[in-house]
Formats: C-alpha cells, structure tokens, sequence
C-alpha cells in the first residue's frame, strides 16, 4: 500500500509565521495557486482514497489535489492544540516566561492550556491506523491531507527519528510504502521519499 502525506496549503497564518493549530483558516491566494500549480505539474501521486482532518485548510487542499475523489474527514486528524501560543508569532512570543519555558524544554513540555505532544501523537496515530486498517482492498493509495504536526506524529512514531526531523513546508510532504500487519495490526512502514 502507497500512504500519501500532504501537508495543507499555506495560509495567511502560516505566511506570518504563526503557531496556528485549532484556528480554521481557509488556504491564502497564494496557498490555493501553489497547491494548484503542484497537482497541475504532477508533484502527487494518485490517490484511491482521501482521508482529511476537518479544518479549512485540509479540505481545500484536498479538493484541489483531489476533485474528483469523495473525503473522508476524521476529527483526530486536527492539529496540536498549540493553547496560549495559538495565533501568535516567535517575535510576539519571544523574551515570555511560558514561552522561554516550552524552547528550553525542547518542545517536550505541554503547550500552556493546550495539547501535550505525547497526546497529540497518541491521537494522530491512532486515528491513522484505525483508518489505514479500515481500508479493506489492498493494495491501494490512500492519501491524507493533514497538517505538519500530523505528519511528524506518524512518521516519528513508524519511522523513527526526532519529531522535528520529519518537518515539511505547505503543500510538500511524503509517499511511504507501507504493508498492514493484520495480525500485530501495526502498519509497517518501508521505503519513503519526499514530495
């Protein structure tokens, strides 16, 4: 089975360099004319099926890359809860004590009134097994229009590596091979390469 890994398109938020999780903003202009330019040029894989988290961004990305392919939108896939850091820049949040707290932690520290990285990893992963084994033919390709925290979580957690080794930009990400152990029901990730 091909897993396809897209991050969403870039947004207004995004192009700030904001931490934007739980905010539902849609694609910028030129997320949407990016995103379109990359399907139009070939960059994605086909896909026979299309799983997305639920916020804007997802969704329009996917219609994009994917027209003429039914959703299947999943609620666990959302972004980390990024708390009190949601909506605000490095530079808004620079020389703050909660902030400076979290960079010394390495990012292993709960964002303030939002999401541990542990439980939100739990979260991600488990939603992309529970649908990775929902898929009943194989071998198929399915794709997941996700955000960069989500694709971290399933790549640190099946293949290895830091959390941040497995960063991506807007509108870039990953096709994996992957087999589904039926028995230990843990997929198994094999070759990969960036999109």
């Amino acid at each position: 089975m091909t897993v396809i890994l897209i991050r969403h398109g870039e947004t207004s938020g995004n192009s700030e360099k904001r931490y934007i999780g739980r905010t539902d903003e849609p694609l910028s202009k030129e997320g949407r004319e990016a995103v379109a330019e990359n399907a139009a040029r070939g960059k994605y894989p086909a896909a026979d099926i299309v799983f997305s988290s639920p916020m804007k961004r997802c969704i329009e990305t996917a219609s994009i890359i994917y027209p003429d392919k039914t959703l299947t939108v999943e609620e666990n896939l959302k972004e980390i809860d990024f708390g009190v850091f949601e909506g605000k820049s490095y530079s808004e949040l620079s020389g703050t004590a909660l902030y400076q707290q979290w960079i010394e932690s390495g990012g292993s520290m709960p964002f303030p009134q939002g999401e541990a990285r542990e439980a939100f990893i739990s979260r991600t992963v488990l939603a992309f097994k529970r649908l990775i084994f929902s898929i009943k033919e194989t071998p198929r390709r399915a794709a997941f229009i996700v955000h960069g925290g989500s694709i971290m979580a399933i790549l640190s957690a099946y293949c290895g590596g830091n959390y941040f080794d497995w960063q991506c930009k807007n509108a870039e990400g990953f096709a994996c091979e992957l087999e589904l152990d039926r028995q230990s029901l843990e997929p198994r990730f094999g070759a990969y390469r960036r999109l």
